[in-house]
């Protein structure tokens, strides 16, 4: 069970001076002393001494890898997002530092003090475990720490090791390899040119890779020559470089429009000021918010301080990182959920020693340890993957707003399609509102065309492509243009059912149909990974007539090759970059034109610009507006919208061809004329009628078991309860089963919540967190979520 309540425990004689908050230890805890990692929250002299204290065992760390900030920050997360401290503390600190190491204390200066030398005997590195050490020898790596002479370093299970690589350099003098040389016999070529290379570069230290790769030399090369006495060869640390891109051509900054200018400025003030304003930047698809974000935090070094860069998708964060390496070079680091634990845990490294000053990443970036922050920036900021679905349940907008005002700096929120609550909020002068109406190339938005497949669908080619898409697809192809095309699903189709009987194949743990999988021939299931053979016959009434229904990405692909047969095509889904490096393989191959229609699922409809695309299909608009969802008109806006911007972001003309069954519906119609304003009017009169967000904020509470009744009677309690502790302003939506209602064999139920101001709700919350875990213990889960993004 977890507590939010801190313990204490008391600090051996010879930690005294050595252990402080945010620190690690190793920790006996519970009734069968059973040894866990804990966190240092508070020291104190003063102790009543009402009970026998256990002592901490080790300690883990050699300075605190949590700041004052995230020791604060957690505090805040714990109250804000329902969640346990030791969670929200865990969160902040990389894969790698949750897992078993062993530790090494490393040098990194010359010791000139004899006691302190001997505790190294002559080696550059030596085991680190703080129980074993006396006193004496823990004050004096204390003095090496405080004279920055040594670091930690984490040796981390086989998933997050530090990385060492073979270096050499020349042991011999100039003088004596110059006379080695002339002792070699005439064809020992090769032996002569690395005895020149180790004369030229005598003082140099060399990673062996490099030299091999550059000079034509071979590992056996070296260790020969180590063996005769030329070089020394020794192991040294590497930091992964997670961003495997040759070269980067820098960048400078580009002439701004006045639109642009005008909103660089306004940040800037912000920065120079120190102010922890929030600033919304809405601008058009291709109006570019890059360019100015780039410059927003190019003022931001300027001034001595760092930037915060976040993307909602690891799709954008190739094309992202690359312009941001092209103008801050090895600045940025990067933080997302594609890199090993290794890479992860290096690049925090790096961010946390001060080496990186920007910093690029998905939602968990936003806990990156970066120091005197001068800019935070989150783009696409309407994302639902801002928000976490796990304990602690947070958005990064609400961490982000929280750094600004610890840091004192401005917060910028970019998106073409802003989310409602924001939008709003700015209208109030809640947020400071900039808006980019134009395109940077001057170019009108792209021509969207509606295709209505109620007629259409009659006689296209093929079940997924109607004949105006084709036609288009033919026109562009016999141009050498690309086309990125966007299907709201992946697989080959969505459920195998049979025309007999009508039995739809479903997962036997969840309440879902398997997605039948073409790569695999497979049936699977999106939400608990189950997998099965696809069946022969009906498992109901055994007949051969099963078939395939809906449309998955794998089954578009083979009927776009079967329309247009020398067609070149790159599939972008969960399936084809589950790989490391797959999206940023894919995008680099479509922007070299190796392939003329990419095609996709939703990864492709944001932040991508490739200058020769000219045609944007949207197969099946409809997919999200069938959700039983009080934000399907608005995600499908937002998607209809970003998607369309991917056209003609250049010199040619774009065009947008979106197929429907729809037409008529609000949502579709001002995504056709890109008009978000009027877009924005309607869709808040709805939320307004229906009393949704942001009208009224919102908390969702779920409850999870194996058997129904036990989800089922929990949910009715707690309602009970809770009517208690609210007014009569606030509402209650349920109980009721969740829209799927069994997942992987657990049984959801669902009470949603809708308030302007209720007090005592906080409170009965916060207690329902800790009381509830005692029915964990026989399978009864409660998750609370606040402002949850769907109700589904």
């Amino acid at each position: 069970m977890q507590t939010n309540h801190p313990f204490t425990y008391q600090i051996p004689e010879k930690f005294q001076d050595f252990l402080r908050v945010g620190m690690r230890v190793v920790v006996e805890f519970g009734n069968g002393n059973r040894k866990i990692q804990g966190f240092v929250t508070g020291l104190t002299d003063e102790y009543s001494g009402e009970h026998q204290l256990k002592s901490v065992i080790d300690v883990l760390d050699l300075n605190p890898v949590l700041s004052d900030e995230a020791m604060a920050m957690a505090d805040w997360l714990t109250q804000r997002t329902f969640a346990f401290k030791i969670r929200c503390l865990q969160v902040m600190l990389p894969n790698a530092m949750r897992a078993s190491y062993r530790k090494t204390l490393k040098l990194t200066g010359k010791i000139k003090d004899p006691a302190l030398a001997a505790l190294f005997n002559e080696q550059s590195e030596i085991e680190f475990n703080p129980q074993k050490l006396a006193s004496t020898q823990l004050n004096q790596i204390e003095k090496l720490r405080k004279a920055n002479q040594v670091e930690i370093v984490y040796h981390v299970d086989d998933r997050a090791k530090s990385k060492f690589v073979w270096a050499f350099k020349a042991q011999m003098s100039v003088k004596e390899l110059q006379t080695v040389k002339k002792t070699l016999r005439k064809n020992a070529v090769k032996q002569k040119r690395l005895l020149d290379f180790l004369i030229t570069n005598h003082e140099q230290e060399f990673v062996q890779s490099d030299v091999t790769r550059e000079n034509n030399f071979t590992a056996n090369d070296l260790k020969t020559a180590a063996e005769k006495g030329w070089i020394t060869r020794y192991q040294i640390e590497k930091y992964r470089n997670p961003y495997q891109v040759d070269q980067v051509q820098p960048s400078t900054s580009k002439k701004l429009t006045a639109e642009q200018a005008h909103a660089t400025d306004a940040v800037d003030q912000a920065i120079n000021e120190a102010q922890a304003a929030t600033f919304l930047l809405e601008g058009v698809t291709g109006s570019g918010k890059t360019e100015v974000y780039l410059q927003i935090i190019q003022h931001a070094l300027a001034q001595g301080k760092s930037a915060l860069m976040l993307v909602p998708e690891i799709s954008l964060t190739p094309q992202i990182v690359r312009q941001f390496k092209a103008r801050f070079g090895d600045q940025v680091a990067l933080l997302h959920s594609a890199l090993s634990d290794g890479e992860r845990y290096d690049e925090w490294r790096r961010i946390e020693n001060g080496d990186a000053q920007v910093v690029v990443g998905a939602r968990s970036a936003i806990f990156a340890p970066i120091k005197n922050l001068g800019v935070i920036i989150m783009d696409e900021e309407h994302e639902t993957s801002y928000k976490q679905e796990d304990m602690p349940r947070y958005h990064a907008r609400d961490v982000a707003q929280w750094r600004g005002k610890y840091h004192h700096c401005p917060v910028v929120l970019g998106s073409a399609t802003p989310s409602l609550e924001s939008r709003a909020r700015a209208q109030k002068g809640v947020y400071q509102w900039l808006r980019l109406t134009k395109r940077i190339n001057g170019k009108a938005l792209p021509q969207v065309q509606l295709v209505d497949m109620r007629q259409a669908g009659r006689y296209a080619p093929t079940t997924d492509i109607s004949q105006e898409l084709a036609t288009e697809i033919q026109k562009k192809l016999a141009l050498n243009e690309q086309v990125v095309l966007m299907l709201n699903r992946r697989g080959y189709s969505s459920f195998l059912m049979c025309r007999e009987c009508g039995e739809v194949i479903k997962c036997p743990n969840c309440d879902i149909s398997l997605t039948y999988h073409k790569d695999t021939n497979s049936l699977k299931c999106h939400y608990c990974g189950h997998e099965e053979p696809v069946p022969q016959v009906c498992p109901n009434c055994h007949s051969k007539a099963v078939r395939y229904f809906g449309t998955g990405t794998q089954r578009v692909e083979k009927e776009l090759t079967e329309l247009f047969p020398n067609v070149r095509i790159l599939r972008m889904d969960v399936d084809t970059t589950r790989r490391k490096g797959a999206h940023e393989r894919i995008l680099d191959e479509f922007g070299k034109h190796h392939a003329d229609i990419l095609l996709g699922t939703q990864m492709i409809a944001k932040g991508l610009d490739f200058p020769n695309v000219t045609l944007v299909g949207v197969l099946n608009a409809d997919t999200s507006l069938g959700l039983p969802d009080f934000r399907a008109s608005e995600r499908t806006f937002q998607l209809l919208t970003q998607v369309s911007g991917r056209a003609g972001r250049a010199e040619k003309e774009g065009n947008v061809l979106i197929q429907t069954y729809n037409p008529d519906h609000y949502a579709i119609q001002y995504a056709r004329r890109q008009d978000y304003e009027h877009f924005f009017a309607k869709e808040m009169h709805v939320r307004h009628q229906g009393g949704y967000p942001p009208y009224y904020y919102t908390v969702q509470i779920t409850a999870s078991a194996r058997k129904e009744t036990d989800a089922a009677q929990k949910m009715f309690q707690i309602r009970g309860e809770i009517v208690n502790y609210l007014s009569q302003n606030a509402v209650i939506l349920g109980p009721t089963p969740q829209s799927i209602m069994r997942i992987n064999n657990r049984y959801y139920y669902q009470l949603v919540i809708k308030y302007k101001n209720e007090p005592q709700l906080e409170n009965y919350l916060q207690n329902l967190l800790l009381t509830s875990q005692k029915e964990e213990r026989n399978g009864l889960q409660i998750v609370i979520d606040r402002d949850p993004m769907n109700f589904i």
